[in-house]
């Protein structure tokens, strides 16, 4: 079966058989893919009245062992800038779905914790992400899946993408 990718290939193939194009088959699936999954992720989010920003940190914070994150604890987790943090916990706090508060052993440390309806809410996301993750995933054996995971870590890691 061809797919759009080999089309590009081959048109490639024609115009410049001088390159080898052979990356953009892995890098080219992989874009069209991360819209693919961007998208239906997104509609699973829309449907809490989420987006991708606020499901993750209502995730990083569901997900944290101590029930209260910083700002830049926020921020690390989630690979964005202070402001773009600051932007998202202001929009979650104003929903009531997280509070900020200062810590009691240093008041100038803020701490971020999850609502009770900010904790309900991500608890009623989450299987409902899982299961959309669970569909885009279908058509590949759990053995594939383990495989797949495991390359692209690798590639993650060779491109400086560690914790």
């Amino acid at each position: 079966m061809t797919d759009h990718v080999d089309k590009i290939l081959e048109q490639w193939a024609e115009r410049r058989p001088d390159l080898d194009a052979s990356p953009m088959a892995v890098c080219g699936r992989l874009t069209r893919l991360a819209r693919l999954v961007t998208a239906e992720q997104g509609k699973t989010f829309a449907a809490h009245g989420l987006d991708r920003s606020s499901f993750d940190v209502l995730a990083t914070l569901r997900r944290a062992g101590d029930p209260h994150l910083t700002p830049a604890e926020l921020m690390r987790a989630a690979m964005v800038t202070s402001g773009a943090i600051s932007q998202r916990l202001d929009r979650l706090e104003e929903r009531g779905l997280v509070t900020r508060t200062a810590a009691q052993d240093d008041r100038r440390v803020v701490e971020v914790a999850l609502t009770g309806e900010g904790r309900d809410l991500i608890d009623r996301a989450l299987p409902d992400h899982l299961a959309t993750e669970e569909r885009l995933l279908a058509a590949l054996p759990e053995n594939g899946r383990t495989e797949l995971a495991a390359t692209l870590k690798l590639l993650l890691e060779s491109l400086g993408d560690t914790v």
